[in-house]
């Protein structure tokens, strides 16, 4: 499984994106930063007072974040440009230029909007930060990507069982964001984690609408949304190779395909997984992790015009390192697709 990480990372390293940190002082970041900017994995602006960061790093013995760029946004020469262009983007909503600089001072705020301007290609956050401060500015700023209107989050499910997925490799969405989508947003997040595979994974995607029907097996309202959201995805992006509905069994075994849903070129051979709640997306990721010591890498936020990734608060110095690199494949990817 490591084999698929190291290949997100070499990605990363030959087309070298600008990554914002804003949570400069934390420490897993700083720790994972200085990794990054050893291995050359990406180029990354540290949102803080430099004093405080360059000291922090001095304490934790980070040699490295010195190549960093580091941003304080309350000194910036850019801020009151930055603080124009949200003023701009948020002037419908009653924005005051005075709002705006004090908005421009947060950090999370500060990169959403280097990246509008373009002067960064994505960011991570979320050691120290809720979901909803990491989404908030990134929906506000860089806003959803063209044809989407819900951000939701895919896992890549690294297990034990070569047979199933590419090698063992599976994407599953939306397991972060989206309670109840309905049909037309369940469409959205089929798409948006089969591009999620392609991008991050290097996944050819098969694409399976979960439920706990197959083909028409059993009726019910809930089976009907799934049904529905198939059609739409299918208009949305007639480029990707997506069924349903199907049991998980059936998408991922292939004698179980075969049998409840013969001639679907998915079922029993399907590397991605959409499932029709955030409940059965949670649970379901959580229970390979945990019964299946399946490596869960994730959540990667997606639908965002731009990549915001959002970390957990329990993350890891390794769970920032991937995520970094994951973000970096998003940029490239946004940047190809533009």
């Amino acid at each position: 499984m490591q084999r698929l990480i190291n290949e997100i990372v070499e990605r990363a390293k030959a087309d070298r994106q600008r990554i914002v940190l804003p949570e400069g002082t934390e420490e897993r970041t700083l720790k994972a930063a200085n990794q990054i900017l050893t291995d050359g994995v990406a180029d990354l602006i540290i949102l803080g007072d430099p004093d405080e960061i360059l000291a922090c790093a001095k304490e934790w013995g980070l040699g490295n974040i010195s190549k960093a760029t580091i941003i304080n946004p309350a000194d910036s020469p850019k801020s009151e440009e930055y603080a124009q262009l949200l003023c701009e983007l948020r002037k419908k909503k009653g924005m005051t230029i005075e709002e705006a600089r004090k908005l421009v001072l947060d950090p999370l705020y500060y990169g959403c909007l280097m990246i509008k301007n373009g002067d960064a290609d994505g960011q991570l956050a979320g050691a120290r930060n809720t979901t909803g401060n990491v989404l908030r500015p990134a929906l506000q700023i860089i806003k959803t990507a063209p044809g989407i209107t819900c951000v939701s989050g895919a896992m890549l499910l690294l297990t034990h069982a070569p047979e199933y997925g590419k090698n063992g490799v599976l994407v599953m969405g939306d397991v972060a964001v989206t309670p109840v989508p309905d049909a037309n947003q369940l469409a959205q997040i089929a798409v948006c984690t089969a591009r999620t595979a392609r991008a991050v994974a290097g996944l050819d995607p098969k694409v399976a609408m979960l439920s706990f029907s197959t083909k028409g097996s059993a009726k019910h309202e809930v089976v009907d949304k799934v049904v529905e959201a198939l059609k739409i995805a299918k208009e949305m992006a007639p480029d990707i190779a997506i069924d349903g509905e199907l049991q998980a069994d059936a998408a991922l075994v292939p004698e179980v395909g075969a049998s409840k849903a013969p001639g679907s070129a998915i079922a029993g051979h399907a590397n991605v997984l959409v499932v029709p709640s955030l409940e059965v997306g949670n649970i379901s990721y959580k229970l390979v992790q945990r019964l299946g010591h399946a490596d869960a890498v994730g959540p990667i936020l997606q639908g965002i015009a731009r990549p915001v990734n959002d970390l957990s608060r329990g993350c890891s110095i390794e769970d920032v390192y991937r995520m970094i690199a994951i973000t970096a494949n998003q940029a490239i990817a946004a940047k190809a697709a533009k």
